[in-house]
């Protein structure tokens, strides 16, 4: 029987009284946010070797990454459901439990090898990652003082950009490394059983992946994770059609906005190692190159820190649409210039994406109130705007890869809009639902 309008549901996690502090909780949540950024990226080094492994095109390479955001958008309105039906705590759990299995599949298509059960096997890790995301970021947001709750969610995406700042080093070494395509000067033909080699090179790292996962889900089943608030409680039907997610101009404005801002990210991250390789920009080799995208999302990761707190001084707003004219100066010095020139400003761009995506997510569900699960798996599902990468490898083919970072330029302009004006909680016929943290008011988890 639904709850009482009002009435907290505690989903799964156990209660937890206001004198308890959240700084556990938190702290385990971003061992999640740095395992779902770390195998996110480890991508940027698959694709360049799946691409020579194949002998695939610019497209058919960002095709792959497509059918890994495609995931988002199947799989995020099914993850809110689940939430709903068996808490934020089982949903964790199954979650990695799925990326999991999607990791031990990898394994499978690298012993074939074969290009569609890697697909497959992507496909169900960005599943698993998905159902993360749905629960994790609005817990993170909810779970403390509404008025800190973008610097909150940046300080543990902070993580995140941790595990994507450590997964080029790993791919770098563990696939690029020991493979004939990540270590041979470019534009060298593999013979087959060199191709076949290659392949096998994927085992190990995703082997070492999913045991990760896996001890991660027996540590986040076991753990009393803090109840989120009454005010984000699923409310019964007849209360339910008083609350509309599309009078949320925030929400409205923000669903688009992390769909495009993906496009801009994903294809830089993707691209990165092919474009620093060519001869007129730093001329070096897949495995050079896969360590220098270390530093691209370094960037992110100090951006993350940097941003959590100058958040606590001046809004998020003024801060995103900041970053978003930074990100538009060194797309275009990308496009036109040359040499390390071009690569470092393309490295640049890490600093300035670094708070967009925590950022955007916390301001698209504020003051949704009991819509936040609903609100968070359409944004979550936005992350689909990644698949569309391959827009930009179309772009590449046709017009050249360095002029394809002109898509990335446009894509900083719609984030600008949004900060300035997109963002702002306007609800149009309703008062606008309050978010408050479980426990006494004011409680911070920061």
């Amino acid at each position: 029987m639904p709850a009482p309008s009002g009435a907290p549901i505690n989903h799964g996690a156990p209660s937890v009284g206001p004198a308890q502090s959240y700084t556990a909780a938190l702290t385990l949540l971003a061992s999640l946010f740095f395992m779902w950024g770390f195998i996110t990226v480890i991508n940027n080094t698959l694709l360049p070797h799946l691409r020579s492994v194949f002998d695939l095109s610019y497209t058919q390479t960002t095709l792959i990454e497509s059918v890994w955001f495609i995931a988002y958008f199947v799989a995020s309105i099914p993850s809110a459901k689940l939430i709903e039906r068996i808490g934020y705590q089982r949903s964790l759990v199954v979650g990695l439990l799925i990326m999991a299995a999607g990791s031990l599949g990898m394994m499978l298509a690298a012993s074939i090898p074969s290009y569609g059960v890697t697909l497959v096997m992507l496909f169900v890790i960005a599943c698993g990652i998905s159902l993360l995301q749905v629960a994790a970021n609005p817990y993170v947001v909810v779970v403390g003082d509404p008025a800190t709750a973008s610097s909150r969610l940046n300080l543990v995406q902070a993580m995140n950009s941790a595990g994507t700042m450590l997964a080029p080093m790993f791919g770098a070494y563990l696939i690029l490394g020991r493979s004939k395509g990540g270590t041979a000067e470019a534009g060298t033909v593999l013979t087959q059983a060199e191709r076949l080699a290659d392949a096998h090179s994927v085992i190990l790292p995703y082997g070492l992946v999913a045991a990760a996962l896996l001890v991660l889900a027996v540590i986040i089943a076991r753990f009393p994770l803090p109840a989120m608030g009454a005010a984000t409680s699923r409310v019964d039907r007849e209360e339910r059609k008083r609350h509309s997610l599309w009078r949320h101009r925030n929400l409205v404005w923000g669903i688009p906005a992390i769909f495009i801002y993906l496009i801009a990210e994903i294809g830089v991250a993707n691209l990165f190692v092919n474009f620093v390789s060519q001869p007129d920009i730093a001329n070096l080799t897949h495995e050079q190159a896969g360590n220098y995208l270390t530093f691209l999302w370094g960037g992110m990761m100090i951006g993350r820190f940097a941003g959590a707190a100058i958040m606590q001084r001046i809004s998020a707003e003024t801060l995103l649409a900041t970053f978003s004219i930074g990100a538009f100066i060194v797309m275009l010095v990308t496009v036109f210039a040359h040499g390390p020139v071009a690569m470092w400003s393309l490295i640049l761009v890490g600093l300035f994406h670094s708070i967009m995506f925590p950022t955007i997510f916390a301001l698209g569900i504020r003051g949704l109130g009991p819509l936040t699960e609903e609100g968070s798996g359409l944004l979550i599902m936005a992350i689909a705007g990644g698949a569309l990468v391959v827009v930009q490898g179309w772009l590449a083919d046709l017009y050249g890869l360095q002029m394809s970072f002109l898509l990335t330029a446009a894509c900083e302009l719609y984030v600008l809009f949004y900060a300035l004006w997109g963002s702002k909680p306007v609800v149009s016929g309703e008062t606008p639902a309050t978010i408050e943290p479980p426990g006494a008011a004011g409680t911070s988890a920061l």
